[in-house]
């Protein structure tokens, strides 16, 4: 086992609120748990709810107007025949701290994307009332400096360049305003991952890296951080991953003599190793998804989207319960189809996507639903109940207007 290192007690978001996004036309999402996994049938939204956390997290990356070209501008974006901006809202808790409300509604002028208003708000003491500490409209707007914003406080105005610009992204740079800063560092800490093993089995050039990227290009840099920084971290992640892919003995990013990274793969019986071009998708999955479970320095959030996808289906529990106990420093949206992971969770942690009549996305906590936690009691799991069709919500046979096995369904 490798040696703890410290880490902070993380910031969570409590709640969710989307306007507008895509099918997503008016979702709320309460009491979000360290691990949150949503379910669904396909085209119920929640690959777009994952984009929802992608999208927030690149316009702190790289500019409000490069997210939102890269997803079709408003035509696309926007919920079709919805009026009104775009809005996202995050509730979150920072250690120490009152709830914070985070509000971002964006809208589209002349084709390029305009921050038509953004605020955030807490309520300081029990019985105090809620006030905006930062609020801006178009650029234009004005912060309360200090590490405790007070509603008596000056609210100073400090005009950003352009509409385009996030005021939480732009002030969160100075020292000045330090809860600011938080939820910027916060936001822009986050991981949402598209991992695929093809692009994993490239070279990149050589030199190492703190953490694997969105789709994995930069594995074999991690490695190479990992075993010049971290070497007892990265022997643990080979003891894991030899555990849950029988034969693994190492896994190797060896610098070649024109500079790039060759990842290589040795299996124990043998002495060579083999390059990761003729590994299995599997294994390559693995080892990712093990990489960002026990990043030393972990992100407050991370996303992964249908882990099932390459994985045998009885490493999926083992690796739920991987991400319950990473969840523990780090917060984590996990997008499934695999009864086998919803096995190892409880139903506070499992929320049902469906499209209602209209067409729009809704969602709802498993808890809600009638019968699940008796069924519960009486020792089921949540995985078997949901391909039991006991959920009903979001059942693509009920959807469809066939039988579910509930209702005496044939297989």
């Amino acid at each position: 086992m490798t040696a703890a290192i410290p880490i902070p007690s993380p910031m969570r978001i409590e709640v969710l609120r989307v306007e507008n996004y895509r099918a997503l036309r008016k979702v709320e999402f309460e009491k979000l748990t360290p691990l949150t996994a949503l379910l669904g049938p396909n085209g119920s939204g929640k690959s777009t709810v994952f984009d929802v956390f992608a999208f927030l997290s690149e316009c702190f990356e790289s500019g409000l107007r490069r997210a939102w070209d890269r997803r079709g501008r408003a035509k696309e974006l926007k919920t079709r025949g919805a009026t009104g901006p775009v809005v996202i809202e995050v509730k979150y808790r920072e250690p120490g701290f009152p709830l914070i409300t985070y509000h971002l509604a964006i809208d589209e002028r002349k084709g390029a994307p305009v921050v038509a208003e953004e605020w955030l708000q807490w309520r300081r003491g029990l019985r105090g009332k809620p006030f905006r500490f930062l609020e801006y409209r178009e650029g234009r707007g004005r912060a309360i400096s200090g590490d405790n914003p007070d509603e008596q406080a000056n609210r100073l105005e400090i005009p950003l360049k352009s509409s385009d610009l996030i005021a939480v992204n732009a002030l969160g740079q100075f020292e000045d305003h330090p809860r600011v800063a938080a939820l910027r560092d916060f936001i822009s800490s986050w991981h949402v991952s598209y991992l695929s093993a093809e692009i994993m089995r490239g070279q990149p050039e050589s030199g190492p890296q703190e953490r694997i990227s969105r789709t994995g290009d930069n594995i074999a840099n991690v490695i190479q951080y990992l075993a010049e920084q971290h070497p007892e971290r990265l022997e643990h992640i080979f003891s894991v991953l030899r555990e849950r892919v029988p034969r693994i003995d190492k896994v190797l990013a060896e610098a070649m003599p024109d500079g790039r990274l060759l990842l290589q793969i040795k299996d124990a019986p043998f002495d060579h190793p083999v390059m990761a071009r003729f590994a299995s998708d599997g294994t390559l999955k693995m080892l990712a998804y093990l990489m960002l479970l026990h990043d030393p320095a972990p992100a407050a959030f991370i996303g992964i989207e249908e882990p099932e996808n390459f994985l045998h289906p009885r490493l999926l529990p083992e690796l739920a319960e991987e991400c319950k106990a990473a969840s523990e420093h780090g917060q984590f949206l996990v997008t499934s189809h695999s009864p086998f992971f919803i096995n190892a969770l409880s139903p506070e942690e499992v929320r049902v996507l469906y499209r209602d009549e209209k067409g729009y996305t809704q969602a709802r906590r498993t808890t809600d639903i009638t019968g699940i936690r008796e069924f519960m009691m009486a020792g089921a799991s949540l995985g078997d109940l949901w391909m039991e069709g006991r959920f009903e919500l979001g059942d693509p046979l009920v959807n469809q207007g066939l039988p579910s096995l509930s209702r005496g369904g044939k297989k």
